[in-house]
């Protein structure tokens, strides 16, 4: 019996991946991301605001990373006509075709279906559409029902999609590899989550983090002071253990300084490509709210791009041995120690999923050649139709167009119930960091209503 053929990696940071030769249909199911945790796919709706319209990201990008003809996107809520009017004749994007489907809709299908029904109408669009393949945010039971329904197949499988999530698995697997982690226990209740985090106080941490197998955007995340005695939400059980780890803080334990890169990945049936780094931009509550790359520290330290690139290649290939396929990221922590002449880098997840550094990485990578990208979220104080937004910008000049040395870039535009922008996505193209930067503090300037930077 002839042995697999061995899985390639390929590392070209900066350098977009030849993607997908295929096209698809694909739901944006960002409120599947939990597999079936009814409070945390709650919570996320909740905490996050808006989320109906957060599929709209994928509409500049989809047909990049699904190259061949035109993929099919099932969004929750039409996007705004001007902002896509923008992408296809502004930025000369080719756009996917759009349909719309609720989330509970999209739930409701997967229970007729696991019933025997497959007479709801969005089956036969899907069914007639061109493509031989159906894809989304994740890979849950309900998606894959409805691919198998009108004969098409999915591009990852449940089971390497919810594998490949899972960080208690990882953890495990890093450990097995010997590549460094942070201290860490595993707890089956809330009392030896206490018995744990009371180890962490003994040792000299002042704070913790309560991790659930699955979470996603501080979802299944829960910092807390050693001092204290804490409950963890029942439903962090949800894929059994959850994992108990120490919070690494400046000023504390020798560390002198904290980073959180994430390196950019996709993964196609033969090859592992490592596309891209960026630096997360995380709240004190470490929940994302940006993303720049290249980060800025990397120039002066090589040393920390060469261990991020050696421990993603790792965990790359362990997320190809799930059986997940398609684009990802690895996020890490990074401490500067006292006293150490390197410093410590440690895997903090991964997320097998188009994540919030897929849409900026991709459009930034395509949309011009090298330079520096920096992705941000902002919130209207006053909200404003999405034609008002785009002339606010184009006016003194800062909306990107092809040929532009920098600009910007509004991604996606998020609505209120009153069907004007409350929030958006801004991505900020230049030569330099420092120059994106300067282009955020334009866009405040540029619209005239007081904003806020805010989380993802």
């Amino acid at each position: 019996m002839q042995s697999e053929t061995p899985v390639k990696v390929v590392i070209k940071p900066g350098h977009l991946p030849q993607f997908w030769d295929r096209h698809a249909v694909f739901f944006a199911n960002l409120l599947a991301l939990f597999f079936g945790n009814k409070a945390e796919t709650e919570a996320l709706a909740q905490e996050v605001g808006e989320i109906d319209s957060y599929g709209g990201r994928l509409i500049p990008v989809l047909n990049l990373i699904y190259r061949e003809k035109k993929s099919l996107l099932i969004l929750e809520r039409e996007p705004d006509e001007h902002l896509c009017r923008y992408f296809k004749e502004g930025l000369g994007l080719k756009l996917p075709e759009l349909i719309t489907l609720k989330h509970l809709e999209y739930e409701k299908i997967g229970r007729a279906l696991a019933d025997g029904d497959n007479t709801h109408p969005i089956l036969k669009k899907i069914k007639d559409h061109s493509s031989h393949w159906v894809d989304g945010y994740v890979t849950d039971q309900t998606l894959s029902l409805i691919a198998h329904s009108v004969g098409k197949d999915t591009i990852a499988t449940v089971r390497g999609s919810q594998s490949g999530n899972n960080k208690y698995m990882l953890h495990q697997h890093l450990c097995a590899c010997d590549l460094p982690v942070v201290e860490t226990g595993i707890a089956e209740s809330t009392a030896e989550a206490n018995a744990i985090i009371a180890g962490f106080k003994h040792a000299g941490y002042s704070q913790a983090v309560i991790k659930s197998q699955i979470g996603a955007s501080g979802i299944g995340m829960m910092k807390v002071d050693t001092a204290d005695e804490i409950k963890v939400p029942e439903h962090y059980f949800f894929e059994g253990s959850v994992m108990v780890q120490t919070w690494l803080k400046v000023g504390e334990k020798g560390v002198l300084g904290m980073r959180s890169p994430s390196v950019q990945m996709f993964l196609d049936d033969s090859a592992v490509t490592l596309y891209d780094i960026t630096e997360q931009i995380l709240s004190g509550a470490s929940v994302h709210e940006g993303n720049e790359s290249p980060p800025t520290y990397l120039a002066e330290h090589p040393e920390i791009e060469a261990e991020l690139l050696r421990q993603a290649r790792e965990a790359g290939l362990w997320l190809h041995g799930t059986g997940y396929r398609g684009t990802a990221s690895v996020d890490f922590i990074v401490a500067e120690r006292d006293r150490q002449s390197a410093p410590d880098v440690y895997v903090c997840e991964i997320n097998a999923r188009v994540t919030g550094a897929t849409y900026p990485s991709v459009l930034a990578r395509h949309l011009k050649k090298g330079g520096a990208w920096l992705m941000r979220n902002l919130r209207l104080s006053e909200p404003q139709s999405g034609d008002i937004l785009l002339e606010m910008l184009d006016r003194p000049g800062h909306l990107f167009m092809p040929g532009m040395k920098e600009g910007v870039v509004p991604l996606n535009f998020n609505f209120g119930e009153d069907g004007k922008v409350h929030k958006g996505q801004f991505l900020c193209l230049a030569d330099t960091p420092e120059h994106c930067h300067e282009l955020l503090d334009l866009t405040e300037n540029d619209l005239p209503i007081m904003m806020k930077l805010v989380r993802d």
